[in-house]
């Protein structure tokens, strides 16, 4: 490897494996330079003067990184794509979410390019080696993007992962006059679902917004019942619910574990209920009446 290959090796690593043109003019390498590298395959265009060196796939870090670098110094990864970088939830659209600072930059596909005022310091930082707005500015640029449901989520994950700051929250705020549908972020700092009530998995933050939209009582969830931790469960309806995921129900150790469990909390006197991923994004309205019967058949019987 030559000293050239080995400066952009060395900035790449630092980068998820990526650079930009402007960096590597920075270290002296020339436009032609440059060139001659992209043809021969040592650097692979990703966005304009953006290249992924010595590869042709990136990880998710790594396309992150990237569309920051594509719009310019200060930018900064942010809404969706920043929420899922803080791990707050995840993010399928392929266009990437970039807050550039009071410039308007040329379109480019695949980023979604948001212009804003200069932030608060406190509005940002870098996490992984990538700038990316703080959470409390994610949850606030959320708010705008997404349903109220899906930031609930965000923001109860984002206190799961002790993220969250509500100090931070009620001072971007402050400094947001102006932001549309800012009040459903507000509705949250005044929301506490109590520590029987937070979920612990996307999954269990589906069922309890199902269970929410029906307006059933909430239940506790991942509590012990009978000496099994389960994941839902309504104490005076004796009615535990069970969700099954196939990535933790996939072997046959699980597969016994999981029905060895059921039939104890049968004979220990509860109302077991499994339900699965697709029950509940496909057939919403039967799991809530599903559950509703329950409840109502244990109310109409005798207490327990």
């Amino acid at each position: 490897m030559g000293v050239v290959d080995a400066h952009i090796a060395r900035l790449a690593n630092r980068q998820h494996g990526v650079v930009a043109r402007r960096q590597l003019a920075a270290l002296g390498i020339s436009r032609a330079a440059i060139s001659t590298r992209a043809a021969d395959g040592r650097l692979h265009r990703l966005y304009r003067g953006v290249y992924a060196v010595g590869h042709t796939r990136t990880t998710g870090q790594g396309r992150w990184m990237a569309a920051v670098l594509a719009c310019g110094p200060g930018s900064l990864l942010s809404h969706r794509d920043a929420a899922a970088l803080w791990g707050l939830r995840r993010s399928d659209r392929r266009a990437i979410d970039v807050t550039v600072v009071a410039r308007a930059r040329r379109p480019q596909r695949g980023l979604t390019v948001h212009v804003t005022h200069p932030l608060d310091g406190d509005d940002h930082t870098i996490r992984q080696g990538i700038p990316v707005t703080s959470v409390a500015r994610t949850l606030l640029d959320l708010a705008e993007v997404v349903a109220p449901t899906q930031l609930q989520r965000a923001y109860e994950e984002a206190e799961r992962l002790e993220l969250l700051d509500v100090g931070a929250i009620d001072r971007v705020l402050a400094r947001s006059n102006g932001r549309r549908r800012v009040g459903a972020l507000r509705t949250l700092l005044a929301y506490d679902p109590g520590p029987a009530v937070r979920s612990k998995s996307e999954l269990e933050s589906r069922f309890l917004d199902l269970i929410r939209r029906a307006d059933l009582p909430l239940p506790q969830v991942n509590v012990l019942v009978a000496g099994f931790l389960v994941d839902a469960y309504w104490p005076r309806a004796r009615l535990v619910v069970e969700l099954q995921s196939y990535g933790f129900h996939s072997h046959r150790r699980a597969f016994e574990r999981d029905h060895a469990k059921l039939a104890r909390l049968k004979v220990a006197g509860c109302e077991v209920l499994a339900l699965t991923w697709r029950q509940i994004a496909d057939e919403p309205g039967w799991v809530a009446g599903a559950v509703r019967s329950l409840l109502t058949r244990a109310a109409d019987g005798p207490t327990v």
